[in-house]
């Protein structure tokens, strides 16, 4: 098998695992200044299959392409921390308010620069839960995909076998590349940092961090080692259709935001008898919680 160029497609989101009374703003949007900024979990399964799959093949290459504020360069950095070659940053004025639809076309047009033999992704973010992105930038490309991908069973020549994981149970297909897997959270979590790429990537930096940093040792760092520079990439670098970017692009339109917060009225303690689970049981089924 020869080696393969593989894009690894990341957002970095708000943590929903943490939301409090201050999550939503009074419009009913997420107050993202309320909530620490996290590597989509789906997308860190998804960097772990590539990342194996470079372990596998000699001469793979792994680069991770998210879309987002300069800040989302960190998890550019997380993933190189943990093994990718390096990334790119698509941030804009022009990308602001994207919806899947927006968002998919503007990763398509990258892609199409980038040419890779394999994009992979998590199969949805926690803060859309949409699932959509993925299957979208196959279409827009033309490429074959693979869903709810866990593991490539076997590598072949000019094609992956993969198991997915179905409502069903399991179900092993052969893709042709290239193409595009999104990857579910069952598969294998990714693997941790490594403590000499941390020390020796840490300093990677875009553009628009460097001209920040211009007179610091982190810079003139970067300038003596080209593999810590990170690619900032604009609207004028994937060459789009300005229409079908940003809040233009998307016609999704969000009515409500509500943030709903569970609350206990009642709470009973069971001692683990037999007579107690049986009867609790009988109230939930009673209740129509289950059954």
């Amino acid at each position: 098998m020869n080696a393969l160029n593989i894009v690894v497609l990341a957002k970095q989101v708000p943590d929903t695992r943490q939301v409090g009374k201050d999550a939503m703003t009074a419009e009913g949007t997420v107050n993202r200044a309320a909530l620490p900024a996290i590597f989509n979990p789906e997308d860190l399964n998804a960097l772990e299959l590539a990342l194996n799959l470079k372990d596998r093949i000699p001469g793979t290459k792994v680069h991770l392409l998210t879309m987002g504020p300069q800040r989302a360069a960190d998890i550019i950095r997380e993933a190189m921390y943990r093994g990718a070659d390096g990334g790119y940053l698509l941030s804009g004025r022009e990308f602001a308010g994207s919806d899947t639809l927006a968002t998919s076309y503007a990763l398509a047009c990258a892609l199409r620069k980038l040419n890779p033999d394999l994009i992979v992704a998590g199969r949805q973010a926690i803060d859309g839960d949409t699932a959509q992105v993925g299957p979208q930038v196959a279409e827009k490309l033309s490429l074959p995909q693979v869903t709810y991908a866990e593991e490539v069973v076997e590598v072949g020549d000019g094609s992956l076998t993969i198991r997915r994981h179905i409502d069903a149970g399991l179900e092993v297909v052969e893709c042709p590349l290239p193409a595009v897997i999104t990857v579910t959270g069952s598969a294998p979590e990714c693997r941790p940092r490594h403590a000499k790429r941390l020390m020796h990537y840490k300093s990677a930096r875009t553009a628009s961090e460097i001209a920040a940093e211009a007179d610091s040792l982190t810079a003139q760092r970067i300038a003596e080692k080209p593999e810590l520079h990170i690619a900032e990439w604009s609207i004028a670098d994937i060459d789009p259709d300005p229409t079908q970017l940003g809040l233009q692009g998307s016609p999704t339109k969000v009515k409500r935001i509500e943030n709903v917060v569970f609350q206990t009225k009642e709470a009973k303690r069971l001692h683990g008898t037999d007579e107690e689970l049986e009867a609790l049981i009988q109230e939930l089924i009673a209740a129509h919680t289950i059954g």
